[in-house]
């Protein structure tokens, strides 16, 4: 296609307010857009890639800590709070009685605050984490190259200095004590 052809293509694709003028050109491309593909093989490139969303994947209510966050800090049991040495025993109903009493209040009290205070917490470290995200991507990264740009250029100004200036006067002060001979001997 010519560059005039594509043009005039674009024109009479436009929309046409009145007489006066064109709203807006749509644009043209050969492929289609990524919605309707023209041609063949980019509708079948499109239809091979599954797209996940990560914000409607499916969550696995069983396995709730597949990266295994927490394993060290909140696995505490009974018996990790509470144990009775050799010879110090309590009466065995009481000592059944305490593990239930334990192992209840803290799987209910563990869900009641999470229940109050679960939805605020997770919206708080939304909040913190998409301003880390945000300020990582748009400030920090740029930041870091934009100085490894510059550090670059003064990189080289020094590297020039250096080798203008000190390895000649390194090499004249090598070259003099490399004619010094030292020899160690041992008399008895």
């Amino acid at each position: 296609m010519t560059a005039l052809y594509k043009f005039f293509k674009l024109v009479v694709r436009g929309t046409h307010l009145s007489g006066t003028g064109f709203l807006y050109t749509a644009p043209v491309r050969e492929q289609g857009n990524i919605y309707k593909p023209n041609n063949k093989m980019m509708a079948d490139e499109l239809s091979e890639k599954v797209v996940h969303d990560v914000h409607t994947k499916e969550i696995d209510l069983v396995n709730r800590d597949p990266k295994h966050l927490n394993d060290d800090v909140v696995k505490i049991d009974f018996e990790d709070v509470i144990a009775e040495p050799e010879g110090t025993h309590s009466f065995d109903g009481i000592w059944k009685a305490s593990f239930t009493t334990f192992t209840v209040t803290k799987y209910w009290f563990y869900r009641l605050l999470s229940a109050i205070f679960g939805i605020p917490m997770a919206l708080i470290w939304g909040i913190y984490f998409a301003i880390l995200s945000f300020l990582h991507i748009w400030a920090v990264v740029p930041c870091i190259r934009s100085y490894l740009i510059e550090i670059q250029c003064i990189s080289r100004v020094y590297s020039i200095c250096i080798h203008t200036f000190c390895d000649p006067l390194f090499e004249a002060i090598g070259k003099m004590f490399s004619s010094i001979r030292a020899t160690v001997r041992k008399e008895i």
